[in-house]
């Protein structure tokens, strides 16, 4: 039988005592036992700190390390160059897995001959109830071209996350999560998929992602605006260059992709920053101005997107009191 190479399994955590002891279990219930579990505690302050070296006493598997907060991608980073394996996984301490998830991705990167295999996943809400699919999963395992799965993920049909993912840890060296931003996942596996010929993606839903209210995307009050909605803007102009560079075939996808992100962006900024002052909102303004031609022919626009990318190109700032009418308006009715 052949000896099982290492995995090094990366969690990020900060201040999340009542989820942490599911999302270790369940890593430490993996029927691939030749793994090594890395928490790497990002300045927890609500003794957290104290849980993962008691966690580490249960299982000589597991590693501590200790950093000041800097955030999800400089924990990961630091993970990542303290990591024994020759792969690599993360998974996110709110979250839980299926005891085969590790072995299934390890089979499926020796069958298919890949650097990157991934499970399906699902959503699960604060009371234990499964929330619709945010990626469908396919009905068997495929092999999925690199340029394919990009045009997937420009189309938000595929899963850009590395917590379902099991990656060669060669295409990780002298590489890293971009820290202090969000959706970084996105920008990293972009980077990544030109050295690859492929991803192996598998049907099982091993990964659950516990969605918790107030984490980064998963903020509390509707007033709040999250940089989250920054970032996405910033990763679809990174994607577009990178098109650009390496897939012009996909260059109505990516454009699709960037009045996407900045209709989601004007979407959720609050209306009191929508000003002239305001470098950024200015800047996304001007693209949709530059790209009426594109919002108009672009076939994978839907009618209603196009709709409303026009009406945000004339008059922003209306479009976003009178949708914020609308939504408050179907809340009271749905309390009602």
């Amino acid at each position: 039988m052949k000896e099982q190479e290492l995995i090094s399994i990366i969690v990020p955590v900060y201040n999340i005592m009542d989820c942490l002891p599911r999302c270790v279990d369940s890593i430490r219930s993996q029927t691939y036992r030749n793994l090594e579990i890395l928490l790497v505690d990002d300045g927890s302050d609500d003794g957290t700190e104290q849980l993962v070296d008691r966690l580490a006493e249960t299982d000589d598997r597991i590693r501590v390390f200790h950093k000041p907060n800097g955030g999800s991608s400089s924990a990961r980073n630091l993970g990542i160059r303290n990591a024994k394996g020759r792969y690599i996984g993360f998974v996110d301490s709110d979250d839980f897995i299926e005891p085969g998830m590790y072995e299934r991705l390890m089979e499926s990167i020796r069958r298919d001959r890949v650097r990157i295999a991934q499970v399906s996943r699902d959503e699960i809400g604060e009371g234990g109830n499964r929330l619709p699919d945010v990626c469908t999963p396919p009905e068997e395992a495929y092999t999925c071209p690199s340029e394919t799965f990009l045009r997937e993920l420009l189309l938000h049909r595929g899963d850009c996350s590395y917590c379902t993912k099991l990656t060669d840890r060669t295409l990780l060296d002298g590489r890293g999560f971009p820290e202090g931003e969000l959706n970084e996942d996105f920008h990293l596996l972009v980077e990544m998929l030109s050295e690859i010929d492929g991803i192996a993606v598998l049907p099982q839903q091993d990964y659950h992602v516990y969605y918790r209210t107030g984490s980064n995307t998963r903020k509390k009050s509707k007033d709040e605006f999250s940089r989250v909605f920054v970032d996405i803007v910033n990763n679809a102009d990174f994607v577009e260059r990178t098109v650009a560079a390496h897939y012009p075939a996909l260059r109505e996808e990516a454009v699709r992709f960037g009045l996407y992100q900045r209709l989601d962006y004007l979407l959720h900024i609050p209306v009191g920053r929508m000003v002239s002052g305001d470098a950024f909102y200015v800047s996304v303004k001007k693209y949709l101005r530059r790209h009426v031609p594109d919002t108009l022919g672009n076939r994978y626009l839907n009618r209603k997107h196009k709709v409303y990318l026009l009406l945000m190109t004339v008059a922003p700032k209306t479009v976003r009191q009178v949708h914020a009418w609308k939504m408050g308006l179907a809340e009271r009715r749905s309390g009602k």
